[in-house]
């Protein structure tokens, strides 16, 4: 039996890249572009909108019953249909990813996808039943980063089904495993013209991550950063020594940070220029921020302080409203496979509305616009609206 790549590889590799949605398509040769976006949280409300919905009872003082986040959703936008199909979450953003065909999708997964039904005692445990798992597939997902605070949101166990569930799935994962060598190993994940994408997924306990979590030579977990400064970036360094080869493009997801608030904090920044200086890191796809963020090009090399939510159930749940955070951004980065150096960067914006995504409208491109234009001075970037409503990254 095929696997799922060389199934893809076998019908054209249009998933992969290799050609364009009228085929090749030479302003793309000898670059690698990914699809990147911020937090997909599949789990809790969403869950129950899906087929195969796990036990509504959660355990938040907020909330009981996950049921209930769904009713907020659809008291603030209107009926959610039920079941909603597999690919229904996605929206708009599916035929955009056709489109545009990247080379690979890379997302920051926050939930556990399990029936375990003992939760790590934290107040919010995000889940998605494995038979929901096809809502993932139906993106064409490469791999999901799990070095997040809610992946071990229903323990061990959850830790392990959410594993099993994705290497079922044909996909790839980082950032967490069944032992700290497995945590800590990257995805190697091979592109058009013989280039390999090394994708090393790091957790911070700035965001939440409890250090409990961290995996131990025989115990499941997460790849936790000590810290960030000089001698944990010198830690991720001697990690990707140990795996790149010549040629490879090396990407650092980081799941680091508060929810709120537009400022990055200066060991954020620091650290993110040592892993380009230090470890020849050339993308760093930073999350855990509610709402987009400034980004910065360092040394030719991209760094996304906060990519914002792509998925959530957080629709109808009131405050931070001046972060419209159900505005959220599909990052296209394009890098030279050569170098790894910044080639373009651009971002299709959409609304989160009863679960689905929607392409925004031109107001609120321009408000996304306005907020990284702001943030990027210091950054020293800027961002120009393109005519099909989409976000152009430009700097010197």
């Amino acid at each position: 039996m095929w696997s799922r790549r060389e199934f893809l590889m076998a019908s054209g590799g249009a998933a992969l890249g290799v050609r364009g949605p009228h085929g090749p398509d030479p302003a793309r040769e000898g670059r690698v572009t990914l699809f990147l976006c911020g937090d997909v949280m599949t789990g809790r409300g969403i869950d129950q909108a899906l087929p195969h919905p796990s036990k509504p009872r959660i355990h938040e003082g907020f909330m009981g019953s996950a049921m209930g986040y769904l009713e907020l959703a659809e008291r603030a936008w209107g009926p959610i249909p039920r079941p909603v199909g597999f690919s229904y979450v996605w929206g708009d953003a599916l035929a955009e990813l056709e489109t545009r065909a990247p080379d690979l999708r890379i997302v920051n997964l926050e939930t556990s996808i399990t029936t375990s039904d003992e939760p790590w005692p934290k107040g919010i445990n995000y889940r998605m039943h494995p038979r929901n798992a096809p809502c993932l597939s139906a993106a064409r997902l490469d791999l999901c980063v799990l070095a997040n605070n809610h992946v071990l949101d229903w323990g061990v166990a959850g830790l392990l089904e959410t594993l099993q569930t994705l290497e079922a799935a044909g996909i790839a994962s980082a950032g967490a495993g069944r032992n700290v060598e497995q945590a800590e190993r990257p995805a190697a994940l091979d592109v058009k013209g013989g280039a390999r994408i090394l994708v090393f997924a790091l957790g911070s306990p700035t965001a939440g991550i409890p250090p409990d979590w961290a995996a131990r030579p025989e115990r499941p977990g997460v790849r936790v950063l000590g810290d960030l400064g000089p001698d944990g970036a010198r830690q991720v360094a001697q990690q990707i020594e140990r795996w790149r080869r010549p040629g490879d493009i090396v990407l650092a997801s980081i799941h680091w940070g508060g929810n709120w608030g537009y400022a990055v904090p200066p060991e954020q920044r620091d650290f993110a220029h040592r892993l380009v200086d230090e470890a020849g890191v050339d993308v760093v796809h930073g999350h855990s921020s509610h709402h987009p963020k400034g980004i910065e090009v360092y040394a030719g090399r991209l760094v996304l302080y906060g990519c914002g939510d792509f998925v959530n159930d957080y629709e109808g749940i009131g405050g931070y409203e001046e972060y419209r955070s159900h505005l959220v951004l599909a990052y296209f980065a394009s890098v030279d496979a050569a170098s790894g150096r910044l080639v373009a960067l651009e971002m299709t914006p959409y609304e989160a509305r009863r679960f689905r995504l929607q392409r925004a409208g031109r107001a609120d491109a321009e408000w996304l616009q306005g907020r990284l234009q702001r943030e990027g001075r210091a950054l020293g970037t800027r961002v120009e609206l393109t005519a099909d409503g989409a976000l152009a990254l430009q700097w010197p």
